[in-house]
């Protein structure tokens, strides 16, 4: 039951090359920099990444982008980061963009056993018609789009609308940060940081926490939990200077 190991490097020592992996996060809130830092230096490439967005030019999964280490994201957003445009764009990096909510019930329905689900996000678009491009070749051409996905109409609270099929996912790896966390792999989220975490920890077939506090079994107060231990299987506890790292995505002063 005693989850925790020693540090970030030991805990990313077996993903491998090729790999899917969920990150929890939104633009630099609540990100696993030290895990991401580690993945870095293990040396892991081609890989799938599911998250909100993609960092910044300099933090977060922005390093994994600069190094090249990235072949596909699935992602809601990437406004922020000028490394990802230039790759996708150059056809470097195959991208499926999705709605945020979709992206975060598509993770959710994964960690539940959900394989698909239906939703109004997306019907009489692109989403749903297809042909949204995910990747380009280096002379701009679309060699890859977006399928079309099955519609069917219900009739919800009396009214009838067109709804979207869309696939769950599930994750090889999964990789978040909380505020505080136990020996047995119990989480909780400070604030804002309770995004996409507790969503890419239940979506991963091995979900890795790094954690700012550490704490043995009991001292959580169950009704406070936010993600249970049986979606944790690796914590790493954060030395202190690391749990202070929270670096500011846009810093607005008077």
């Amino acid at each position: 039951m005693d989850k925790v190991l020693h540090d970030a490097a030991a805990a990313v020592a077996d993903i491998p090359s090729g790999a899917s992996i969920a990150v929890g996060g939104f633009g630099l809130c609540g990100i696993p920099s030290a895990l991401i830092e580690a993945l870095l230096d293990h040396g892991a490439a081609d890989l799938e990444v599911v998250s909100n967005n993609c960092g910044v030019d300099d933090w977060g999964l922005g390093r994994l982008l600069q190094a090249g280490r990235l072949r596909r994201i699935v992602s809601s957003y990437v406004g922020e980061n000028k490394e990802f445009a230039r790759q996708y764009l150059a056809g470097e990096l195959e991208v499926e963009l999705t709605p945020q909510g979709t992206l975060a019930e598509r993770m959710r329905a994964g960690g539940s056993g959900i394989p698909a689900f239906f939703t109004a996000t997306g019907a009489g678009t692109q989403v749903a018609e297809g042909g949204i491009p995910w990747r380009y070749d280096v002379e701009g051409n679309v060699v890859v789009s977006s399928p079309a996905k099955e519609t069917r109409r219900f009739t919800v609270d009396g009214r009838e609308r067109e709804y979207v099929l869309e696939q769950a996912i599930i994750a090889d790896f999964a990789l978040v940060r909380a505020s505080k966390g136990d020996r047995h792999g119990n989480l909780v989220f400070r604030r804002a940081a309770r995004n996409f975490n507790p969503l890419a920890a239940m979506c991963g077939r091995i979900t890795i926490a790094e954690v700012e506090e550490l704490v043995d079994p009991g001292e959580l107060d169950p009704d406070q939990i936010h993600t249970p231990g049986v979606f944790v299987q690796r914590v790493v506890a954060l030395p202190p200077e690391a749990a202070a790292d929270k670096r500011i995505e846009k810093r607005t002063v008077r």
